[in-house]
């Protein structure tokens, strides 16, 4: 019997299991190791390699060989997972030397080497419950984190580089139980796209390593109410307006001896550091202002190589900063209305095409991602004064390049899944097919011609009687779900089937339509809800008599869950029912680098406008709040505080509580009836039988 498609999508993780991802390419280029799962179903991530010239592939690692059928992992593990939203398991993460020769990598807690070349691999003693191993260039000691300490260890003795055997002392150990060494606050992780707290030099003889004191950051308490004999959780919440972990930087020695680089920005944004040296790139609190500062390792002093400032914000951009082989600077900076990749001194783009980020820098070719049209991502090179489109096929795209060739994983509205090429060869995709095709047209909708997508049902005869809508958003900022990819549509054709006419929008904040599109977000959230509102008429307008706008629901996660409450309290003339699962009620309740970016310091005013809890009064819609009572991120007091204001209010809604969920929804019975159980709610608050 053929699984439903709830059963499949929770089954698959999305239909991201099977999919070829995390890619390093051989400085020769005849080299590609890279990430996968043995099948679409199978959560076990592998080790694999591809040869180039023949295009032959060969399994490197494989979990269940080395006895890791159940994951033991460290909590510090499982929160880095929740941060890099990672929802397989097996070997998810890995690092090479500087020749591609040797990988490291956590396995249930355990340190593990292996040789590319001969596969395989083996177990290396560790201090403790390791997490983020790293090699360093030469391929000679690795580096780890156990209990907030960083350790190195001697690859060919075993032995900890500072220390007489294998159970020596770390190179830098905490001073208390709030400090680490060579992690990424919850900040960096979640907000910044930073997973990691140290960098190793390019001889290995020494590593910059963060330095994190959390003591200074409101303890929170994530409790387990079904399992009342559990102590809850203790949990360090920057929350915005309040005070952020203390983040230091050190240039460390193998002997153990620290240099401190001193710098005055609240946030460490990245470090880079190659043969042209070291660099870091920090951020004010009020994000309105970013340094790149080179570091000399000898001493800590720190030169200000530029500074970027925006009266609203300064973006991050991933990649940056980096070098050509000439030591000039590549950096990504909004100029004359567009985010522009800028050699040296000069942008090099023009401003109509939206950089979103570096991929490479192979010698003096410069591989980064961008956008002319917002719905579709290319890859793109620059090389002496000339950019090159790599990639022209309709789709979104992704790569990285080293010694001449370029691998392009593309993802299209028609194509199933992920391609992957590299030169003449290819990385196979083993993810399952969805059994559904989507119906779906990417338009200009509404009076700002926002980018949306129109799904309708595939047995739909166009005139034939109108459908109850469903919009499906994220809607917030520096996120896109309208994107030319059919993946980004798989589970809004399956509401479509269910008798649904879907439409999906990015509005404003969104990326892809240039800086001061993003920019409009400032200072007012609410705006999401006037563009989503927008879209609809504007849908309605393209496809006239096939949508019921007497019958409108809305559904989201996250940001789109605050979006989905806005919409049938603000706006309950356009809108008859609403999911919101793990909305944003309460934006003082929310981090402190994504809230004050957009709604600056709680003091200075703009949160009350776009909070829900002053909406409750208004609430006579129905309404399905959906929260994970394990969620860390957006933590279930925002569900619970808007129920309270429901209440008293007088006005009926419904909870959902998840036991044990988190922010990702991971656990396929619980992704599965999801689906079903909203199905269920918003055929009975519209009426639609059969």
């Amino acid at each position: 019997m053929t699984e439903s498609f709830p059963r499949l999508h929770a089954r698959t993780r999305r239909f991201t299991l099977g999919v070829p991802r995390n890619f390093t390419i051989s400085p020769d280029g005849g080299r590609v190791t890279f990430l996968r799962t043995r099948s679409g179903t199978d959560p076990v991530t592998c080790l694999w390699e591809l040869d180039v010239a023949s295009g032959v592939e060969r399994l490197v690692v494989d979990p269940l060989a080395l006895g890791a059928a159940d994951e033991d992992l460290p909590p510090e593990e499982r929160a880095r997972r929740e941060r890099s939203r990672e929802s397989a398991g097996g070997v998810v993460a890995y690092a090479t030397d500087r020749e591609v020769r040797r990988a490291v990598f956590a396995l249930s807690g355990d340190l593990y080497l292996t040789d590319l070349a001969s596969g395989g691999a083996r177990r290396l003693p560790a201090a403790g419950p390791v997490i983020d191993p790293r090699l360093d260039p030469t391929g000679a000691r690795v580096a780890y984190v156990t209990g907030g300490a960083l350790h190195v260890l001697e690859i060919d003795t075993g032995a900890d580089a500072e220390a007489d055997s294998g159970a020596g002392t770390s190179l830098a150990e905490p001073e208390g139980d709030l400090v680490t060494y060579g992690l990424a606050e919850f900040i960096a992780a979640e907000e910044m796209g930073r997973m990691r707290g140290y960098w190793w030099s390019p001889s290995g003889d020494r590593l910059l390593v963060a330095r994190v004191d959390e003591s200074p950051v409101t303890l929170w308490h994530i409790a387990d109410p079904a399992n009342p004999d559990r102590q809850p959780v203790p949990q360090r919440y920057p929350a915005a307006g309040t005070a952020n972990a203390e983040v230091t930087l050190h240039v460390i020695g193998l002997d153990g001896a620290r240099t401190a680089v001193p710098f005055e920005q609240e946030y460490l944004v990245t470090a880079a550091w190659d043969a042209h040296g070291l660099a870091i790139v920090t951020l004010s609190r009020d994000q309105r202002t970013m340094r790149l500062l080179s570091v000399d390792p000898d001493t800590g002093e720190t030169t200000l190589l530029r500074e970027d400032t925006d009266p609203a914000w300064v973006d991050i951009v991933a990649g940056v900063p980096a070098r050509l082989s000439d030591g000039r600077l590549v950096w990504v900076a909004d100029a004359d209305g567009g985010h522009r990749l800028v050699v040296g001194d000069e942008p090099v783009t023009p401003p109509s095409l939206q950089v979103r980020a570096v991929l490479d820098v192979d010698g003096d070719t410069v591989l980064f991602q961008a956008s002319g049209e917002p719905s579709e991502v290319h890859l793109w090179t620059y090389t002496a004064g000339t950019i090159s489109a790599v990639t022209t096929e309709p789709g979104v795209h992704s790569g990285r390049r080293a010694g001449g060739v370029t691998l392009v994983a593309r993802q299209s509205l028609d194509t199933e899944g992920t391609t992957v090429t590299v030169g003449s060869a290819s990385i196979n995709s083993l993810a399952e097919r969805p059994g559904l095709e989507p119906r779906v047209s990417l338009v200009r909708a509404g009076s700002r011609e926002l980018s949306t997508a129109i799904l309708l049902p595939s047995w739909h005869v166009p005139g034939s009687g109108p459908l109850p809508v469903l919009m499906d958003p994220y809607g917030g900022p520096h996120a896109q779900r309208v994107l030319s990819a059919r993946r980004m549509f798989l589970e809004s054709q399956w509401w479509a089937e269910q008798g649904f006419a879907v439409i999906v929008a990015d509005g404003r904040g969104t990326p892809g339509r240039g800086p001061a599109f993003e920019r409009e977000m400032l200072h007012d959230f609410t705006i999401s809800l006037q563009d989503q509102v927008d879209a609809l008429q504007g849908a309605a307008a393209l496809h006239p008599g096939d949508l019921d706008l007497s019958r409108v629901a809305i559904r989201g996660w996250s940001f789109g869950g605050y979006l989905a409450a806005l919409a049938v309290l603000r706006r309950p003339d356009v809108f008859h029912a609403a999911v919101a699962g793990a909305p944003v009620t309460d934006w003082r309740l929310y981090d402190t680098c994504y809230t004050e970016r957009y709604l600056g310091h709680p003091d200075e005013g703009h949160y009350e406008r776009s909070s829900l809890l002053g909406e409750a009064e208004k609430g006579e819609r129905p309404l399905l709040l959906i929260h994970g009572l394990a969620d860390d991120n957006v933590v279930a007091a925002h569900t619970l505080r808007l129920s309270s204001a429901l209440l008293a209010a007088g006005r009926p809604h419904t909870v959902l509580p998840l036991s044990g969920v988190t922010h990702m929804t991971p656990q396929e019975v619980v992704a599965e009836n999801l689906l079903l159980l909203q199905l269920d709610f918003l055929r009975k608050s519209l009426n639609i039988t059969g």
